[in-house]
Order: C-alpha cells, then structure tokens, then sequence
C-alpha cells in the first residue's frame, strides 16, 4: 500500500497505517511508533472539537483541509514544533500527529539536535523531540512526504497496535485516537490534560 491510501483513510485509520512507517528527512530516518489522530470541522466526516481544522479553514489550518500527504506544522505553547500528516481528501480536514518513533539512520545528526537527550531512546520520542530530531521547521509546513521531496515517507508492514485517550487535550480528551506499537522505546508516557474534566465527571 502506496502513500496515496492516505487520501481515502479516516483519521484513525490512517494512524494505524503510519504506525511502523519510515520517515526521512536528509540524513535522518526515523520507524514511527506512535501517533495521534485528527478530524474535521462539523461540517466534515469526523468532526473533532480537539482538532486545529474544527472552527474551519484558517490561514494557519489550511493545509490540514488539503491533499493527503502534506506536513502541517505548528508550534505547541510557542516553542515545540509538531509534525502532522494530512489525510483525506482536499476540502476535507484530518491530520496524523506524530508522537514517537526510533531513529534508525542519522543517529549523529540526531544527537547534535536533541543535545539534552539522556538516552537513544529520547531522541523522538514525544511530538516536539521527532520534530527536532528530523530538523523540522515551521518552513517545512505544506511540504510534499509522497513526492521525493525532503522528507520521504515509507510505509510499514503492519504492526500490533494498541489504542488510548489522546495527551494534552482538553476536548473530547477520552477519544482513543492515539496509537503505539507496544514494547517500543519511543513511546511516550500517556499524560492527561490538567485543563481537561474530572475523571468521574
């Protein structure tokens, strides 16, 4: 299955299908090891009130309603840059955040990017650090990972995957539409919102 099945996948799916995913960037590849979906606004197929895309297009959002394939980056509390890949069709919001994964080439390049990372295992796990890990910049938003551009992303050949709440959100925060491969190093901790509501109501 080609890059190209990312444009007729909901948001779930297409999380499980970019588990076990190679992503290049340069010198630096990565196995991704966990991710997060992302729908729509209401008026898509999987409105997501926990999603950038829910208020509608905005001149930040509007590559999530695009072309499957595409990284959408943004900065998390202004400093972090997260790394998302679009999926459905254009007009249609949905975006993958990638939470994790394990250096597999680069290990160098990646160390002098995560330079307080204690262990092989930190370099990318947690969205800010892949994001670091793989030189990633707010330029690099809207950029192709299907065409030979400068990320490429490879498929993987299915994995065993387990599924929970997302982290950090305060909406629709027990929606399980994060996703691992278990046993993986670079698999964060779940980390519920303060902001989000009471456990037992």
């Amino acid at each position: 299955m080609t890059c190209e099945a990312l444009t007729v996948m909901d948001p779930p799916s297409a999380a499980r299908w970019l588990l076990g995913a190679t992503l290049t960037a340069g010198r630096v590849s990565v196995r991704l090891v966990e991710v997060e979906a992302y729908g729509s606004d209401p008026a898509g197929p999987w409105p997501d009130p926990a999603a950038h895309s829910f208020c509608g297009p905005t001149l930040r959002n509007s590559v999530m309603f695009g072309p499957a394939g595409v990284v959408y980056v943004y900065l998390s509390y202004g400093i972090h840059r997260c790394m998302n890949i679009t999926v459905g069709p254009v007009g249609t919001a949905g975006a993958v955040l990638l939470r994790g994964a394990n250096v597999l080439t680069g290990h160098d390049e990646a160390w002098e990017r995560r330079p307080t990372a204690k262990r092989e295992s930190d370099l990318a796990r947690g969205p800010g650090n892949l994001a670091a890990c793989l030189g990633v910049t707010l330029g690099d938003n809207g950029a192709d990972t299907t065409g030979g551009g400068r990320f490429v992303l490879r498929a993987g050949q299915g994995e065993v995957v387990e599924s929970g709440p997302r982290v950090g959100v305060s909406v629709a925060e027990s929606v399980p539409w994060r996703f691992w491969i278990p046993g993986e190093p670079g698999v964060s901790a779940y980390r519920r919102s303060p902001r989000a509501p009471t456990l037992n109501g």
